[in-house]
């Protein structure tokens, strides 16, 4: 065990072993969640991002911990909060689809925070159909929010902030840390980003970044989707033909001023009037729309990472960097272009994967790096553990302190469980649950009963079941049996609670 992390656990044991006294709540570390939307692995330059560079998202690797394995239990937005808050699947905190409510006595870990002397704080993105509970202070979007000019909710109040909304989500959690927390008690905030969510609008100091580049395309941006069951060739998620005129900047994103308006139109009309003079069609058509997209999900991301970079030097000015537990993730991840597609939900790698970085120079050695398959269902118990409390049984996940080292205990998990619930609705994905392992993935669309089985070392594009392929035939009973084994040890219910629902929304 490195002399950091014996530290930190020190430093643990004893405020958990104390009473309430100032100076041992004091020692326990301040912990500092960064939730962003959608934000791709493939999109952070500690992860090899072809695409962008992410240099404060890079200083949390360089300065902590990188998890390489980091997964979802459902590539949604709302479970994905849901899960993070409860450390429970979907299934059992209410919310396996947007469309739900997370149940009102479900214990979470802000609450459990607060019982042991945290102050707690979320301000951003919500998205949870219920009043934040569980929070000292909250200042949150409704639902989604919008890119400029948002409207921040307080339990007794809402104030609508010019501006655009990373840059003002930034400045409301530092005013919290500057103004409002008491120096004496350790905090928890949770810094939650609207971004990059689509419609990719970006802010006004990034609206000419990658102007006169080209980025390169994925390598399986024209995809045929033929190595795959139905499932995958009756999605609605194509770059091809399923964007919208305000998703390509036709259009100009909701809610902006005149002033905005005159920015916006600046910088996209004269790169429209360009697409319309060059009458481009079919892959060359994609092609364009690829790099509009993709320019336009990068340049959401700068501003993420630009903010960030301000959060991490007030930490710095302040003497709070060394005693608080940074996190970076996402609520999923996200396809650029990859497959053809965009947006997220399936079992595949580009929308299962998420950032996960996490800094604390107490307890993190510089530059650690592990290969451990976590989840966003682990969070709540490392919160948990970092703070000396109790972690409910209630909690499915477990907590990735012992994994601060770089090394993983011999007990740690070998697969993942997923489960995609809403269908029919947006992108016209099927439901489907799987089993991954550091090898293997195997996928069971169960409304249509059809079985994905990919070999990720010799198809890591996941181009190619090999479900049916007699030679895979005890790789597919051994993962068979592994995903009875979680379904059963997550309480997955046989049957769907999720109804059937009319789609499109009012029939």
């Amino acid at each position: 065990m490195n002399v950091r992390r014996w530290i930190g656990y020190v430093l643990v044991a004893i405020a958990g072993c104390s009473g309430q006294g100032q100076d041992s709540a004091h020692e326990r570390p301040n912990i500092l969640l960064v939730f962003t939307d959608d934000h791709a692995a493939h999109a952070v330059s500690a992860y090899g991002s072809v695409l962008n560079q992410t240099p404060n998202i890079d200083r949390l690797a360089a300065e902590g911990i990188l998890f390489r394995n980091a997964f979802v239990t459902n590539s949604i937005c709302a479970p994905s909060r849901a899960t993070v808050l409860s450390g429970q699947y979907g299934h059992l905190n209410g919310v396996p689809t947007n469309r739900d409510t997370l149940y009102s006595a479900t214990v979470t870990f802000p609450g459990l925070l607060q019982d042991v002397g945290y102050q707690t704080a979320i301000v951003g993105k919500w998205h949870l159909k219920i009043s934040p509970k569980g929070f000292d202070h909250y200042e949150v979007l409704r639902g989604q929010g919008p890119y400029y000019n948002p409207v921040l909710y307080t339990p007794t109040d809402s104030v609508r902030y010019e501006g655009y909304t990373t840059d003002i989500i930034t400045d409301r959690a530092l005013e919290w840390m500057r103004q409002e927390r008491d120096p004496s008690e350790p905090f928890l905030l949770m810094y939650q980003h609207k971004a990059p969510h689509r419609e990719w609008a970006p802010g006004p100091d990034q609206l000419d970044l990658y102007t006169d580049i080209e980025l390169p395309e994925p390598s399986t941006l024209f995809d045929d989707w033929e190595g795959r069951t139905s499932a995958a060739q009756t999605q609605e998620m194509t770059i091809a033909r399923d964007m919208t005129d305000r998703d390509l900047k036709f259009v100009p994103p909701a809610n902006l001023t005149e002033a905005q308006l005159e920015t916006w139109y600046a910088a996209y009309v004269p790169r429209n009037e360009a697409l319309e003079a060059a009458g481009l069609e079919g892959d060359e058509l994609v092609r364009w729309k690829y790099q509009r997209y993709v320019k336009d999900y990068l340049r959401a991301i700068a501003s993420v990472d630009d903010n960030l970079g301000r959060v991490l030097d007030y930490l710095e000015e302040e003497g709070l960097a060394d005693n608080t537990v940074v996190v970076y993730t996402s609520d999923q991840g996200f396809f650029l272009g990859d497959h053809g597609w965009f947006d997220k939900r399936w079992m595949y790698e580009e929308s299962l994967r998420t950032p996960m970085l996490i800094r604390w120079p107490a307890g993190i050695e510089a530059g650690t790096v592990s290969d451990a398959m976590v989840q966003n269902l682990d969070l709540a118990e490392t919160f948990l553990d970092l703070a000396g409390a109790l972690i409910p049984n209630s909690m499915q996940g477990r907590s990735m302190v012992e994994l601060f080292d770089g090394e993983a205990p011999a007990d740690w998990r070998d697969a993942i469980y997923y489960q995609y619930f809403e269908y029919p609705g947006w992108h016209m994905v099927r439901r489907h649950y799987g089993v991954r392992t550091q090898t293997h993935k195997l996928i069971h669309y169960y409304e249509i009963d059809e079985w994905e089985l990919f070999d990720l070392v010799t198809d890591p594009d996941e181009l190619s079941s090999v479900h049916a392929d007699p030679q895979y035939a005890d790789v597919r009973a051994t993962l068979a049996l592994q995903l009875d084994s979680l379904r059963t040890h997550f309480a997955v219910p046989d049957e769907d609670q999720v109804p059937y629902v009319v789609w499109p929304p009012g029939g």
